[in-house]
């Protein structure tokens, strides 16, 4: 190829001199090793790069980390997107490499409309080597970049307001709040800040503004990465990052809001208040950064940020110990996380906020297997606590998703759940939990298609999340898309490699495609779990006295029935496989929700008692 030609894939253009990606003329923001690996890619289209081989290439000479390559074509995914015809432009080989596969031209330049220069890049043209350009730049044009380029022209610009984009939301990270004490034991307050943060912008004006969630955010912590490169993993066009320290009933937070595409620092303030008005400095911030993007918001999105309450200190250190303990997402944690809201509204009887906590801690308690609290008594007790909540105050999205959760995964009442996650959208249409929970909602009203787009939501919202990037190829297992959903879930892995129940999907998706050997090498990988892999496993393979051994070794406490069943599936014992679905019909076990489209169970869906089981927990056809 000579030095002037360009690849040509799909909508895109790959420069290789100027070293840029565009779209359909627009260039593609890209970190430089980014975009490095995928030339790489490009250049050996068709062909397995082994990864040691990819990363010399990228990085000559250093040692990386696999991990960091991983990272590199997750972002080109996300860039990329899905490649004319479906599927992805790049393909993961498990534990060998990656290769290009969608078709390659050479094209010699561009067409006849230049290409836009997004403003980002202005400076960097002008400053380019001296190479052929392929931008015709009108004078007009050239003389606002010059004036913008100047150094007075360039701080008076970055200290106005930033325009919004024309089309589609603007996108905002908040990065996890630095803790200036000293003190480790205080990072439970500097999470709950930023997780705080995160609440409050996500409801600003959710038509305009996505807020990043939490998960997403906190895998930042302590990471030493520019904004641009967090920006383009992300997708986000601004970042919200701080500092916090306190002394004695004082907090000192210092914010700053970063532009992505250029690193400009568009706005930043201190606050040292007392820590009761700290509901107060949030809502000085949210305010902020809506002038700052130039976001109109709604009257009642107004009115709540400027309707702050004064917190009582006592009550809001212990909330925030109790989403520190719920984030565990452990059975330990959630039973920490309720002895601290318990202590938050023991000090404030009217924190509709604590309420909310408990009912989350609750819910997902009762929603383990656990030997603290019958499935009952926790769900009723997370019922009574998003109920108190809402009746406090009824704009908490995450209350109203409790709740929904509780009528879905306990209460089997699929409409009624759907009202509730309907409702926490609408307040606050970032909140991942709210999209994913619903997705699963969805299935059980059988409505596959809205499930899947649903549960896409929640991964935009919270694209670093391993479980929701996992559950977006258990739904499309459900919707019989299986090599999508494998292709899903091995970018899960790429995610976290040890993440067994990615492992468990792929592998019922191989048995559907009839490739028994795949099939068995994925679900031996999936084993180290609950145990239902392993005796699945070993029920197949003929080896009746070693299931027995691994069924006497389920806990007898909720949510073991559900598993035992489907190891009795596979021992062809179906009377038995039976026997236990209908104890975790007594138990009202969650996992039935999806009993209609789990793979497992397929071998007995057509017998009377299944589908008399499907009718009485009330999942549709």
């Amino acid at each position: 190829m000579s030095a002037k030609n360009l690849y040509a894939f799909g909508p895109f253009r790959l420069d290789p001199v100027q070293r840029l990606l565009f779209r359909d003329g627009t260039v593609v923001s890209l970190t430089p090793k980014a975009l490095d690996t995928l030339l790489a890619l490009v250049e050996n289209r068709g062909t397995l790069l082994a990864k040691d081989e990819l990363l010399e290439k990228v990085w000559p000479g250093t040692f990386v980390e696999e991990g960091t390559l991983a990272k590199n074509v997750s972002t080109l995914r996300k860039a990329l997107g899905e490649a004319p015809g479906g599927g992805d432009y790049i393909e993961t080989h498990s534990k060998r490499g990656y290769r290009f596969v969608a078709e390659v031209r050479d094209v010699e330049d561009w067409p006849q409309a230049a290409p836009e220069i997004p403003p980002d890049l202005a400076t960097s043209v002008l400053a380019a080597p001296a190479v052929r350009r392929r931008w015709h730049i009108p004078a007009a044009a050239l003389a606002v970049v010059l004036i913008l380029a100047g150094a007075g022209g360039g701080l008076w610009y970055r200290r106005r307001p930033a325009a919004a984009p024309a089309n589609g939301k603007i996108t905002l990270a908040v990065l996890p709040f630095e803790n200036l004490s000293g003190d480790p034991a205080e990072e439970y307050f500097s999470n709950g800040l930023t997780e705080e943060m995160i609440t409050q912008l996500g409801r600003l004006e959710p038509d305009r503004l996505r807020v990043i969630a939490r998960t997403s955010a906190m895998q930042y912590k302590g990471a030493h990465k520019d904004a641009r490169q967090i920006g383009a993993e992300l997708g986000v066009d601004y970042l919200l990052e701080g500092s916090v320290r306190r002394e004695g009933s004082r907090v000192r937070i210092a914010a700053q809001l970063i532009q992505v595409r250029d690193q400009s620092h568009q706005w930043a303030e201190n606050y040292d208040r007392e820590l009761r008005d700290i509901l107060g400095v949030q809502s000085d911030v949210a305010g902020a950064i809506a002038q700052q993007i130039r976001l109109r918001l709604t009257p009642e999105g107004q009115a709540r940020l400027e309707r702050t309450r004064v917190v009582n200190p006592d009550a809001y250190e212990n909330y925030l110990r109790g989403r520190f303990f719920w984030n565990k997402r452990t059975v330990e944690g959630h039973q920490k996380a309720i002895e601290y809201f318990q202590k938050a509204i023991a000090a404030d009887p009217g924190y509709a906020q604590a309420y909310a906590g408990l009912a989350d801690a609750y819910a997902l308690l009762g929603s383990q297997p656990n030997n603290l609290l019958p499935r009952r008594e926790a769900m009723d007790k997370a019922r009574g606590a998003a109920q108190k909540a809402l009746g406090l105050d009824d704009s908490l999205a995450d209350a109203h998703a409790s709740l929904g959760f509780v009528k879905m995964h306990f209460d089997w009442d699929f409409a009624g759940a759907e009202q509730e996650y309907r409702r926490a959208i609408a307040l606050n249409p970032g909140y991942a939990t709210a999209h994913h929970w619903y997705a699963y909602d969805l299935v059980a009203l059988a409505r596959l298609d809205e499930a899947l787009a649903e549960a896409r939501r929640a991964q935009q919202a919270d694209p670093l999340s391993v479980i929701i990037s996992r559950d977006v190829g258990e739904m499309l297992l459900f919707s019989g898309r299986d090599d999508e959903a494998i292709a899903q879930c091995r970018r899960t892995l790429e995610m976290n490699p040890n993440f067994e129940m990615a492992h468990w999907t792929i592998a019922w998706a191989y048995w559907r495609k009839g490739q028994s050997k795949d099939f068995f090498s994925e679900l031996d990988l999936a084993r180290a779990g609950d145990g239902s892999a392993q005796g699945i496993l070993l029920a197949i393979q003929g080896k009746r006295q070693e299931v027995r051994r691994i069924l006497a070794g389920f806990s007898r406490s909720y949510g073991s029935a559900h598993q035992i069943a489907a190891i009795y599936v596979w021992l062809g014992d179906k009377d038995r496989a039976l026997d236990s679905l209908e104890k975790a019909y007594d138990e009202r076990d969650g996992a039935l929700i999806v009993l209609r489209v789990s793979p497992e169970l397929t071998p007995i869906n057509s017998h009377p008692r299944f589908l008399e089981l499907e009718r009485r927990v009330g999942v549709l056809h």
